[in-house]
C-alpha cells in the first residue's frame, strides 16, 4: 500500500451534525452506499472512466444493495425518504459522476416518468424489475437542436387507430445504447402536446449511436438516437403526459438529486486535498502546516458545510410538499456553481499530480462539468429565479 492509497475515502466534513438530523433509516442508506463506493467503486472506477467503459456489475450491485427507487412507494422500490435519496446520490458522485448519472436516470427520469404517469400495468411491468437494476431505462427528452429550450422539442408522434408512429432525433440520452424501455417524448401532431411513450431499443426504427470521445462522464453512456416511423402501441404510451408541464415534472424532482451530486463531487475533492496535502511533505514540511494551503482547506470545508445545509432543507422542504422549481433552480445553481470551485482548489493543492487518475480530483473536475450543464446550466437556473423574484421574464 503507497502513501497515496486511502484518498478519496470519507475523512468526515459534518461539522453542523447534519447527522443528528437524520433517521436510522437514512443513515442505514448513508452507510450502505458509502462503503459501496469506499470497498468496491474507488479500487476499478479509474479504469472504467480511461476506458470509457460502462460498469455493469458495480451497476448491478446497486440494485442488489437496494439503492435504487428515488422514493417512489411500491412496486418494489426500496422505502427511502428525499434526504435518504439525496444521501445516496451523495455518496455514488463522491465515488464516481458516472455512477451517480446512471441512478439518475435510471431512477431520477425512467422510473420516475412511470411512477408518476404511466398506468397500473405500466407500473407492474417495470418499476420492480428496475429497482433490482434488471431492465435498465432511459429518458429521450433533449434534441441535437434543443436543450435548454427542450420544450420547443420537435420529435412527432402520430396516431393511427392504437397505434402512434414516432419521428424525430434525439441526443445526450443516457442509456440509450443499453436501455430496455426508453421514454421517448414527442409532440402529438394532432392537438400539439408534448406526451410520453415506452419504447424498446429493439423496435424497428429505433437506432441509438452511442456518442464517443467525452472528456466527462465517461463511464456512463449516452446516445444520439434517430426514431423512424417507430410504432407504438397505445398501452405504452403514459397516460398522465398530457403536456410538457407533466414532464417538467419530473424534471424538477430531479435538481434535488443533481444539489446532492454535486455536494458528492466537492466532498470528494475536500477530502482528497487534506488527506493529500497531510501527507505531501515539501520544503521539509507537510504540505497542511502552511498558512495557504490551511486557509484553501478551511474554505473548501465552508463551502461544503454551506452545500449540505442547502441539501438538508431541500430535503425536508420536499418532504413536506413545498418543493418549487425557483427553490430546486437555486439549490442546483448554488451547488454545482460551489463544487466546480471547490474542485478547482483541490487540483490546485495537488500540484502536478492532480492531473493524474490515481489521485481521482481530475476525474471529479470533468465529471463536474457534465453535472453544471444537465438540467439546466446556471444560467438557466439563473433566470428560473431570476423571473421568479423580479417577476420578468427574462428569456424574452
Amino acid at each position: 500500500m503507497t502513501m497515496y492509497d486511502n484518498l478519496g475515502r470519507s475523512r468526515g466534513t459534518d461539522f453542523f451534525r447534519i447527522g443528528d438530523q437524520l433517521t436510522d433509516e437514512e443513515r442505514d442508506y448513508w452507510n450502505r452506499a458509502r462503503h459501496f463506493v469506499e470497498d468496491e467503486v474507488l479500487p476499478v472506477i479509474n479504469d472504467h472512466w480511461e476506458r470509457a467503459d460502462f460498469p455493469r456489475d458495480l451497476v448491478r450491485r446497486l440494485g442488489e444493495l437496494g439503492l435504487v427507487g428515488d422514493g417512489i412507494e411500491g412496486y418494489g422500490c426500496p422505502p427511502m425518504s428525499p434526504i435518504a435519496t439525496g444521501l445516496i446520490h451523495l455518496e455514488l458522485h463522491r465515488g464516481d459522476g458516472s455512477l451517480g448519472t446512471f441512478l439518475g436516470v435510471q431512477a431520477g427520469l425512467a422510473m420516475q416518468s412511470i411512477a408518476m404517469l404511466g398506468s397500473e400495468e405500466q407500473k407492474q411491468r417495470w418499476l420492480p424489475r428496475m429497482a433490482r437494476v434488471e431492465a435498465l431505462g432511459a429518458f429521450a427528452l433533449t434534441e441535437p437542436t434543443h436543450g435548454s429550450d427542450s420544450v420547443a422539442l420537435e420529435t412527432t408522434a402520430r396516431r393511427e387507430g392504437d397505434t402512434w408512429v414516432i419521428d424525430g432525433t434525439k441526443k445526450w440520452i443516457g442509456n440509450g445504447t443499453v436501455a430496455d424501455v426508453v421514454v421517448v417524448w414527442a409532440r402529438d401532431v394532432g392537438d400539439g402536446q408534448v406526451k410520453g411513450f415506452l419504447v424498446s431499443r429493439d423496435d424497428p426504427g429505433y437506432d441509438a449511436r452511442r456518442i464517443d470521445g467525452k472528456g466527462s462522464l465517461r463511464s456512463v453512456w449516452q446516445a444520439e438516437i434517430t426514431l423512424t416511423g417507430v410504432r407504438v402501441a397505445e398501452s405504452d404510451r403514459l397516460p398522465g403526459a398530457e403536456s410538457f408541464k407533466d414532464t417538467a415534472r419530473v424534471l424538477a424532482g430531479t435538481r434535488n438529486a443533481v444539489a446532492w451530486g454535486a455536494l458528492g463531487h466537492a466532498t470528494a475533492a475536500y477530502d482528497i486535498a487534506v488527506g493529500y496535502c497531510s501527507e505531501r511533505t515539501q520544503f521539509g514540511k507537510p504540505l497542511v502546516s502552511f498558512q495557504i494551503v490551511q486557509d484553501k482547506l478551511v474554505k473548501m470545508l465552508a463551502e461544503v458545510c454551506s452545500m449540505q445545509l442547502y441539501c438538508l432543507r431541500l430535503g425536508r422542504l420536499i418532504e413536506d410538499g413545498q418543493l418549487t422549481d425557483t427553490i430546486a433552480a437555486l439549490a442546483k445553481m448554488n451547488n454545482t456553481r460551489k463544487a466546480r470551485e471547490v474542485i478547482a482548489i483541490a487540483r490546485d493543492l495537488l500540484g502536478g499530480n492532480g492531473i493524474l487518475l490515481d489521485f481521482h480530483v481530475m476525474r471529479h473536475m470533468a465529471d463536474m462539468e457534465a453535472l453544471h450543464t444537465y438540467e439546466g446550466t446556471e444560467t438557466i437556473q439563473t433566470l428560473i429565479v431570476g423571473r421568479d423574484i423580479t417577476g420578468v421574464g427574462a428569456f424574452v
